[in-house]
């Protein structure tokens, strides 16, 4: 295989993630409704820092998830999540329009989009099964395998969530107060329940036997 060949696969499989409904896709969405387009590149930047520390993580030849450790990934990003759309939620009630541009704690892209991706548990599933595995067979041209593999995923993430906040962003001069608020609610919503069905997941055998 090419190198473009791998840029190309790594295109295709990141964007088969990138347009999976998640906690990423939810965190740009917000963001994009308080900043603007650029929000879309800053959470990916957010998401490609998550990324970038777990592909070094497999370069060094962690390749699998200890099994005991699922549990407290899980729990852990399902709280993380949950905070994240409590505080959503807490927001929206009074969110302005008029309000929009201003980026404060609650809508820093690039932090959203680190949070989001490393509280999910199937971010880390993910890329410690598949993902590990298509690193290690773009290794077989060398580091410039790798590299042209894991820039074509990213650039799957970069497109698809730049064009999702500058849809976003050009639907923002005819929303009304009360629909912009509503979006955010389903936002903060969206997030609780991605964080609920992580916690209640990794729990749900051993309330199966109880």
């Amino acid at each position: 295989m090419t190198l473009p060949e791998l840029a190309m696969m790594g295109f295709f499989i990141g964007l088969t993630g990138a347009l999976a409904p998640g906690p990423t896709l939810i965190a740009t969405i917000q963001s994009a409704l308080h900043i603007g387009w650029t929000s879309g590149p800053r959470v990916t930047l957010g998401h490609i820092i998550a990324e970038f520390g777990i592909v070094i993580l497999i370069a060094a030849g962690v390749s699998s998830i200890p099994e005991s450790a699922g549990p407290v990934i899980a729990w852990t990003g399902g709280i993380a999540l949950i905070t994240f759309g409590a505080m959503t939620l807490l927001g929206a009630g009074n969110a302005e329009i008029s309000g929009i541009g201003v980026e404060n704690k609650r809508t820093r892209p690039v932090i959203a989009g680190f949070v989001t991706s490393i509280s999910n548990p199937y971010f880390w599933i993910w890329w410690f099964s598949v993902g590990s595995a298509l690193l290690f067979s773009s290794l077989a041209l060398g580091t410039a395998g790798l590299i042209a593999f894991i820039c074509g995923h990213w650039m799957a993430d970069l497109g698809w969530f730049t064009l999702v906040s500058v849809g976003i962003h050009r639907s923002r001069t005819v929303l009304s107060v009360r629909f912009y608020r509503s979006i955010l609610v389903l936002c903060g919503i969206s997030l609780v329940i991605f964080g609920l069905w992580f916690v209640i997941q990794i729990n749900l055998p051993s309330l199966l036997h109880v």
